[in-house]
């Protein structure tokens, strides 16, 4: 798949390439698009101002096909996750690829592997303890993620913010103690009663509107944590940090993905691989539950109808699932 200028989705053919020296062939099964940070680089929207043309995607789940001279610990048959995009098939370095374990698990599942871990890493800026109340703003796929990780993080309650309702009842499908439309009148008090009276300890914000940032920073409570888990497409100019973060003695957290080490993780702040494979061993032993938001299911030379899709925005779009090689 490539994007050869703004807002137009192409489907590209190629030859399958062969496996070299030290890489393998892998034949992708499915590939999941991230809504939020795709739609924004695909439109060009603030802070995502990319270079056409572009190929992309960063969750993979293929099936290896093809093993090069010197590769050891895979095989032909073995199933991995990448970062690779959307495409049918890639060739790759065999330590870019982290091998699927659990035969049970389907891919259409382990392909969240990724943006779960993604979500993570805001979630363990946090340092959330068990009993501290959670507030997680947006409910796209990214809040959802970040909401049912907060939970496994021993925050209690843990509560979901957002303006669609349909959004808010999955929340409470997927384990959230409380939901709230922060447009209502009584936002503020149902807050305030759902963390008996203190306002929460952690606030995530997970949607990337400007405006949900002053939301973010009005709901959290004396000396919270607030992270700032999606990327804030555009300028938030109604902050007074006076007001706001400095008199509440709030701590801001930036959490954008590229922050992480590259070599070795440490309390709260872990590799991508590290995550990633956590991730993994949590979807298989169903400890961690992405079925429910998968929306849609799309062949993978249909693409561009689920990237129309996106770019109208419709609430219901939340894990879009690319197909590409096969039954998932």
């Amino acid at each position: 798949m490539i994007w050869p200028e703004r807002a137009k989705v192409d489907i590209e053919t190629f030859d399958i390439p062969s496996a070299k020296d030290n890489e393998v062939l892998v034949a992708s099964e499915c590939t999941l698009i991230s809504p939020g940070t795709e739609r924004a680089f695909l439109l060009a929207l603030p802070n995502a101002m990319g270079r056409y043309p572009s190929r992309p995607g960063y969750s993979n789940i293929g099936q290896i096909v093809d093993v090069g001279n010197g590769v050891s610990g895979l095989a032909v048959g073995d199933r991995v996750a990448s970062t690779h995009g959307h495409t049918s098939h890639f060739v790759a370095s065999p330590n870019r690829l982290l091998k699927v374990e659990s035969t049970d698990v389907p891919s259409e599942e382990a392909v969240f592997f990724n943006l779960s871990a993604i979500a993570l890493q805001g979630v363990r800026k946090a340092q959330i303890e068990l009993g501290e109340s959670a507030l997680v703003i947006g409910q796209g796929l990214i809040g959802l993620l970040a909401l049912q990780l907060a939970k496994l993080s021993g925050a209690v309650p843990v509560i979901a913010a957002d303006l669609t309702d349909s959004r808010l009842e999955l929340s409470k499908t997927i384990g959230a103690d409380h939901t709230l439309n922060p447009e209502d009148t009584d936002f503020s008090d149902n807050l305030k009663n759902a963390t008996m009276g203190k306002c929460p300890n952690i606030v995530i914000e997970a949607t990337g509107h400007p405006d949900a940032i002053s939301t973010a920073l009005a709901a959290a409570g004396w000396g919270a944590r607030v992270v700032l888990l999606a990327s804030t497409r555009g300028e938030t100019p109604k902050v007074n940090f006076y007001r706001d973060v400095h008199k509440k003695g709030l701590v801001l957290y930036g959490a954008h993905n590229s922050i992480r080490p590259r070599q070795e993780s440490s309390p709260n702040f872990w590799t991508s691989e590290d995550d990633g494979r956590l991730m993994l061993s949590l979807i298989a032993h169903k400890r961690f539950n992405v079925a429910p938001l998968i929306s849609h299911r799309v062949p993978g030379h249909d693409a561009p109808k689920a990237y129309q899709l996106l770019m109208e925005w419709n609430p219901g779009l939340l894990g879009v699932v690319l197909q590409w090689n096969g039954e998932m």
